[in-house]
């Protein structure tokens, strides 16, 4: 690795959900939907390691064991303040570039993660995401942002919905930080396909996908995913009529 400074990819996960409780351990070939997510961005070339934020309440203890039973670096923060959550995980450790991860994106591409943070990197800027404008699946989301700008946000975020979510203080206040967004080309203009998890619609196309593509060391990707629903597009009606909701704390 290159990186002129250490990239940390932190993991915002709960095991509250509105459509779909207790999401991030339902199990994938065997192993719970979070572990996959680790276990993708453990592909990526740019990141150096990854973190899990989980609040720290009975209901989350299980996560906490999930952590631990992994051997997977963890902080115990707020369930509702989400924001306050992440920055003091990113002060735990230490973090310089951070990579926002959600916990519902079992599919995530750790090549198009790369592509975002080698963008942020060279542009030098304070925010890279490939969703300000939405040209990739839904679910392959990657935000990418200094910790010093994490911490103007932790500061100066006063409204709920800012506290409640990690980044919109950030990239709705484009006069106050540089942003930038990556926009997905070729095959992977595809907004219209779903792949993140909210509904139960959502787990079993994911599931389906799995079922298609996984093998011992393969890490499929998203043109492999694309490929797949193209020739069996009955596979992208199972979620085709679930709607994206705004989004929620997690």
């Amino acid at each position: 690795m290159v990186n002129r400074k250490k990239v940390s990819a932190i993991i915002q996960a709960r095991m509250g959900s509105t459509r779909l409780p207790n999401k991030v351990l339902m199990q994938i070939e065997r192993k719970p939907l979070l572990w996959h997510i680790m276990h993708r961005l453990g592909f990526s070339k740019e990141i150096h390691e990854v973190i899990l934020a989980i609040p720290d309440t009975k209901e989350n203890d299980v996560l906490e064991q999930f952590a631990k039973q992994y051997k997977i670096k963890y902080f115990s923060g707020s369930e509702d303040d989400v924001l306050s959550r992440y920055h003091q995980a990113a002060k735990k450790f230490n973090c310089e570039i951070v990579v926002r991860i959600c916990s519902d994106r079992p599919v995530i591409d750790p090549e198009i993660v790369d592509m975002v943070i080698k963008k942020h990197l060279d542009d030098n800027v304070d925010y890279t995401a490939n969703n300000l404008q939405q040209t990739f699946p839904v679910g392959l989301e990657a935000e990418v942002f200094d910790s010093s700008v994490l911490q103007k946000a932790n500061l100066e975020a006063k409204a709920l919905h800012e506290r409640e979510h990690v980044t919109p203080y950030i990239y709705l206040h484009p006069e106050l930080f540089k942003l930038r967004n990556v926009e997905a080309q070729g095959i992977l203009q595809r907004p219209d396909i779903r792949l993140t998890v909210d509904t139960k619609e959502d787990f079993e196309l994911v599931s389906q996908i799995y079922n298609h593509l996984h093998a011992p060391g393969n890490m499929f990707g998203a043109k492999a995913i694309i490929d797949l629903l193209d020739k069996y597009p009955d596979l992208k009606k199972i979620n085709s009529n679930i709607k994206q909701k705004p989004l929620e704390a997690v």
